[in-house]
């Protein structure tokens, strides 16, 4: 799976890579060629769509490197084949965009060691392969705020990808946001088993509607959802990019990635001869998640809330899964006082008081 961490090895991710980081020297802009390996297509309206908006920005920021990219790219040999061809024709830096390139990436790197590897949402490092992702959860916090808020039937559906850490995170944080402003919501889960599959994510959309949902959110990679939702006249929350486009009357807000954060970021690292292998988790304090416009539904306290929720965390007076946090049986898991470590978050494999579904083994 594109972004599953096993809970075996979070403790990788969290306390990094134990060896020496080695600085690279500088490359000038002019001779600095840069590789994009994409799991989907650029135009699915989503998860590689935002990252290739993120490539485009790194060009404006450092208009003399050469970036390339190649689309719909599988989770197995061929992103090895795809990463070698990069390096054959010059490159430097290559960005390994989805969860099961890891190994791969690792594979190449110990044959290149000259060549930097920025894998996402991956826990394995090396001198030369450095990680990178972000604080999802805080955005979607937000955007479960909104939902919460506009819902009348005490029922949110929301459509999600696969059952692992990274997408249960997003439900629980989502939740917690939801059940804030309205105790009494619920949030219907169902499961997709896939990233990128426009047709069952629409008839789970509608799935959810029919179930009594009257606002939607989701976790996959196109606009099939707010499409759903558009189409049957009920307000969703998108993700990855502001989706509006596809829900024009119907978009409340949706979590949101600038993935040229990142991008910029290394490649001033490499042409200053500064870079070294690091693991990055950016969030909203560092701008790499935030919330899309609002849609003009969305009630101006509402919009109060979630500005005054956001400089709690941006200001680090509050995250998340500050405790008290109950799993679906009532049963506190996170103390009043305390909070959830990153190894916890990034190994969460439970679902919090409010959500119904259950998480496949």
């Amino acid at each position: 799976m594109r972004k599953g961490l096993l809970l075996s090895l979070v403790v990788a991710l969290v306390v990094g890579f134990a060896g020496a980081a080695l600085a690279f020297e500088a490359i000038a802009p002019e001779n600095l060629k840069v590789g994009w390996v994409y799991i989907g297509p650029v135009g699915d309206g989503g998860w590689t769509y935002m990252h290739d908006k993120g490539r485009v920005a790194m060009e404006e920021a450092y208009p003399g490197v050469t970036s390339s990219l190649v689309e719909s790219v599988p989770e197995g040999p061929d992103s090895a084949r795809v990463m070698e061809t990069f390096i054959r024709n010059g490159a430097k830096v290559i960005f390994a965009t989805s969860f099961g390139y890891m190994d791969f990436v690792q594979d190449v790197a110990k044959k290149y060691p000259d060549v930097m590897f920025l894998h996402c949402s991956g826990f394995k490092r090396a001198d030369n392969v450095g990680t990178y992702f972000g604080r999802m959860y805080q955005a979607r916090y937000l955007s479960g705020l909104v939902a919460g808020s506009m819902s009348k039937n005490n029922v949110i559906g929301y459509v999600a990808a696969h059952p692992i850490p990274e997408v249960i995170r997003g439900i629980n944080a989502f939740t917690v946001g939801a059940r804030k402003v309205n105790p009494d919501v619920k949030v219907k889960v169902i499961w997709l088993f896939s990233w990128f599959d426009p047709g069952k994510e629409k008839e789970a959309a509608k799935a959810l509607i029919d179930a009594g949902a009257d606002v939607i959110a989701m976790h996959a990679d196109t606009g099939a959802t707010p499409q759903a939702a558009e189409e049957a006249g009920v307000y969703v929350v998108g993700y990855n990019n502001d989706m509006s486009k596809y829900a024009p009357t119907k978009h409340l807000t949706a979590p949101v990635w600038d993935w040229g954060a990142y991008y910029k970021y290394v490649v001033g690292q490499v042409t200053a001869g500064t870079w070294k292998s690091e693991d990055i988790w950016w969030g909203l304090k560092e701008g790499f998640v935030d919330l899309a416009p609002f849609g003009a539904d969305v009630p101006q306290e509402v919009r109060d809330l979630v500005a005054s929720e956001k400089a709690r965390i941006v200001d680090g007076q509050w995250d998340v899964f500050a405790g008290p946090v109950s799993n679906q049986k009532g049963d506190v898991v996170v103390p009043e006082g305390t909070t959830m470590s990153d190894a916890e978050m990034l190994s969460m494999n439970w679902f919090v008081e409010g959500v119904e579904g259950d998480i496949p083994q």
